[in-house]
């Protein structure tokens, strides 16, 4: 069954200097996940080491606020449209300007699920999801925009999207094969459903979903719903309980502001296995 809890549930620690770190996925509450998720908060002029080990890899998603982040001779100056995919072997620092909060995860022992991890290991990179292109459904209202993906981010090991439902709208009934995956609801109320048993999911939410599992998610009639969702590894299936509803997205010719994106994704399925070349 899934596992969905409130963010506030959580209790913090000291993490750094004027900064503060929740466990959310552990091995202690998934003995066998493959994603370890923190949500890290800071304060104006807080600062975090994010430390990559050798054989793994980090990326996390700004929220709130905005942050320097220095890697090596290398500085990048973050917002809250920000995703960062950190390296083996990262040592960086993060010092928030305004007070930030982001979604942290690691993957350990990346290269099981990339071939060529080893002899291409991924690079650092940073993308502003608020320049990459819109797409839209062909059954309904909903968007997406890719977070974390082979073209973006250099590596198999995981994908990433962001999903905006607005009012009302309910996605298909689907499971995945060969990967596990969380979402992290950024804003709005909805419900989701695991193996067909529903309940509630509000702003802050964590909610992992087993390999096999079930699902779909509904916002509710007076609230958008909207969240970012990881996969590893980057690569699975997914299989539709009504394959009339399998997914097709269209492009928009769009970024979330309504301008010209950085890029153009054609339209493709979502029941494809591999990332086409342009997402």
């Amino acid at each position: 069954m899934a596992i969905s809890f409130n963010e506030v549930t959580v209790p913090g620690e000291v993490f750094g200097r004027g900064a503060k770190r929740q466990p959310l996925l552990t091995r202690a509450r998934l003995a066998n996940t493959n994603i370890l998720l923190d949500r890290l908060t800071l304060d104006a002029g807080g600062s975090v080491e994010l430390n990559v080990g050798a054989g793994d890899i980090g990326w996390f998603q700004m929220l709130e606020g905005d942050a320097t982040l220095t890697l090596g001779t290398r500085v990048e100056h973050l917002t809250d449209g920000h995703v960062v995919f950190l390296p083996p072997g990262a040592r960086s620092k993060l010092v928030a300007g305004k007070a930030a909060a982001l979604i942290h995860a690691t993957v350990p022992d990346a290269k099981r699920f990339d071939k060529s991890f080893e002899k291409s290991p991924p690079e650092f990179r940073a993308v502003d999801w608020r320049r990459e292109p819109v797409l839209d459904s062909q059954h309904d209202a909903r968007q997406r925009i890719y977070l974390v993906t082979p073209k973006l981010f250099g590596t198999k090991v995981l994908k990433g999207e962001m999903i905006i439902y607005p009012k009302g709208t309910m996605a298909a009934n689907h499971h995945h094969e060969g990967a596990e995956h969380f979402m992290y609801i950024i804003r709005g109320r909805g419900t989701a459903w695991a193996s067909e048993k529903p309940f509630p999911v509000q702003a802050g939410d964590v909610v992992y979903y087993h390999d096999l599992e079930r699902h779909y998610l509904k916002a509710d009639d007076d609230s958008e719903l909207v969240f970012s969702e990881f996969f590893v590894p980057g690569e699975y299936a997914t299989i539709w309980v009504n394959e009339n509803e399998v997914c097709t997205w269209l492009p928009s010719g769009r970024d979330i502001r309504g301008e010209r994106p950085v890029r153009e994704i054609k339209a493709h399925s979502s029941a494809d296995i591999v990332s086409p070349a342009d997402v």
